[in-house]
């Protein structure tokens, strides 16, 4: 992991700007991805609607993966647990009136002894993905490093399945890895930790930075909230898979089901066997904005589908510890 020292020119320039650049119908690498504000795809109410609480949503022929973490142990499920001397990973209760059930993840991380944790699956692709997750950030969590990824790797076993993991600053070759990852972005204390929603993108057509180097490419809107601490939240984001030889891919995002962005133009593979097969939970946090020693966040409901999921059912904000 790396403290990032610059964000691309994408967190930068203003979705208005953007759509002026040419459309990317085929391969081009210095093509740039463009923002959709007439978005078709769906928002409030999905799949999750038939299932409250996601009890029973992994049955549900659309979904590749589900755990509300109600049964089992810790870990449980998933194929990798980064919880450091057992210190950092929990089940907790999520709080009375949050209706999602009666038990979480809660992620614990402490400055100058761990950077915090999470659980990685490896999944079967589809070629669209959408990842569901709620989320609740402590009163007192501070500036967030890294979040929740979604990993391309050349397969899903041995050395292939680790592909896609490190090469921080780094520009992918296209045909080993590529990311995305949903996060809050705090635009160097700019913003209110911990931050408002952004991607944070590596795939081998993004730009450099003005070091250099290729730190993950940004992408917000101005309409991507502020994010309260204290409450759940339901946070969900989407990546469509190119055609290898175009930029035809897509990513975007919805918080508590309301579609905040959208973008195409994407060359994020020029093979047709790399495709989106490892999600990461993981709260991480290193920034050299974080002051607080504690950071706390909890997950729960998590989901990966071929389709939009929309938050769950019989769920209210939450405000208890």
């Amino acid at each position: 992991m790396h403290h990032r020292p610059m964000r691309s020119w994408f967190q930068a320039v203003p979705a208005a700007l953007l759509l002026l650049l040419p459309s990317a119908s085929a391969e081009d690498a210095s093509a740039k991805p463009q923002p959709i504000p007439d978005s078709t795809l769906p928002q409030g109410p999905g799949l999750a609607a038939r299932y409250p609480t996601d009890s029973g949503i992994r049955d549900d022929p659309r979904v590749i993966f589900a755990d509300n973490f109600e049964r089992g142990r810790l870990g449980d499920g998933w194929d990798e647990v980064g919880n450091k001397d057992g210190a950092v990973l929990s089940l907790v209760d999520p709080g009375a009136g949050s209706g999602l059930g009666r038990r979480c993840l809660r992620v614990e991380a402490h400055l100058g002894r761990d950077t915090g944790g999470g659980l990685t699956r490896w999944f079967e692709s589809a070629d669209t993905v959408f990842v569901r997750f709620h989320v609740r950030f402590a009163e007192d969590c501070d500036y967030v490093h890294h979040f929740v990824t979604l990993r391309a790797n050349r397969g899903l076993r041995g050395g292939d399945r680790w592909s896609g993991f490190g090469g921080a600053g780094l520009k992918p070759e296209g045909g080993e890895r590529f990311s995305t990852a949903l996060e809050p972005w705090g635009d160097w204390g700019r913003n209110p930790p911990p931050g408002r929603w952004n991607f944070y993108s590596y795939w081998h057509g993004m730009a450099p930075s003005p070091d250099g180097k290729y730190w993950g490419n940004s992408f917000s809107e101005p309409t991507s909230p502020t994010i309260t601490r204290g409450r759940w939240m339901s946070a969900e984001f989407m990546l469509r898979h190119n055609t290898p030889g175009k930029a035809d891919g897509e990513q975007a995002f919805w918080i508590d089901g309301k579609r905040i962005g959208h973008w195409s133009g994407f060359s994020w593979r020029r093979s047709e066997t790399l495709k989106a097969n490892a999600l990461t939970l993981e709260s991480y946090f290193t920034d050299r904005w974080t002051k607080n020693p504690t950071n706390v966040v909890c997950f729960d409901n998590v989901v990966i589908a071929r389709a939009y999921i929309g938050p769950s059912v019989d769920r209210t904000p939450s405000e208890s510890p």
